[in-house]
């Protein structure tokens, strides 16, 4: 994975000297003692990344195993030896994924330092390094086998450029009527109902769809379960719209939830 990498500021190899990767030009980037590598250059702006409280609150709930089958499927997708995982937060679907290829390193890609202070513990082959997915990548190109992205920003341009060629791209999105109980319950933001269609047509360009599945079911989520599932995403930012975070306080109750998750698997083209 380090091969793989790129220096943020010339686009030169880099090398790990000491705690830190460096390029040719003396660009330096310091390793986090947690293991992960910073090589953004400017602050994120307020909202973007997820906090450490959001963080905290997905990694309880996926050590849950209530996504579970969307990981066992993610791993089914995955080919090759090197899986850039963009958006990778906690790094919990990476490490399923190397977990079904013994022999593949994962690079985990994500803006959220918080996030990669956990994925580069999730698994002995994983490295990560803070970056925002909307800018060009410090990846080289041609490098990755597979591109996961799951529940994140999808850079369509990037994705065709590390990806050599039949590599493929697995994307992550949220099924129809995913998390729905909640939905109403507790009147959260909407999902849409034409995800499917936008990604195919963000990825039109430069890929093929080989393949897409469906998978989830109902599970059985505790109060602190629900609270987990909500605020490990975009509506923790909103907490003080219309009561939410009154509601989810004030949850006693058991609910029987619907996961659903879309899994399209997609072929890099020339």
């Amino acid at each position: 994975m380090l091969a793989a990498l790129r220096c943020s500021v010339c686009g030169g190899g880099v090398d790990l000297t000491g705690h830190a990767l460096r390029c040719e030009r003396r660009h330096a980037f310091d390793l986090a003692r947690q293991g992960y590598v910073n090589l953004l250059h400017a602050k994120v702006a307020a909202g973007t990344a997820d906090t450490g409280e959001m963080v905290a609150a997905r990694a309880e709930f996926l050590a849950a195993g209530f996504y579970a089958p969307l990981a066992e499927v993610l791993a089914e997708e995955a080919t090759g030896d090197l899986v850039v995982d963009a958006g990778a937060g906690t790094g919990y679907y990476l490490a399923k994924v190397l977990d079904a290829l013994p022999g593949a390193e994962g690079l985990a890609l994500d803006v959220s330092a918080p996030a990669l202070r956990r994925a580069a513990k999730a698994h002995p082959r994983i490295g990560a390094a803070v970056w925002n997915l909307w800018e060009p990548w410090p990846v080289g190109s041609g490098v990755a086998d597979t591109v996961l992205n799951v529940f994140a920003p999808r850079n369509a341009a990037e994705f065709h450029r590390v990806l050599r060629p039949g590599g493929t791209v697995v994307v992550a999105s949220p099924g129809s009527g995913h998390l729905g109980e909640l939905a109403r319950k507790l009147d959260l933001l909407d999902i849409g109902e034409d995800k499917e269609q936008r990604l195919d047509a963000a990825l039109a360009d430069g890929f093929e769809l080989t393949r897409r599945r469906q998978c989830g079911g109902t599970v059985r989520l505790g109060p602190d379960d629900v609270r987990r599932v909500v605020l490990m995403g975009p509506n923790a930012h909103h907490l003080h719209r219309g009561g939410l975070g009154d509601r989810l306080a004030a949850l006693t109750e058991t609910v029987g939830v619907t996961t659903a998750f879309s899994v399209s698997t997609y072929r890099r083209l020339p």
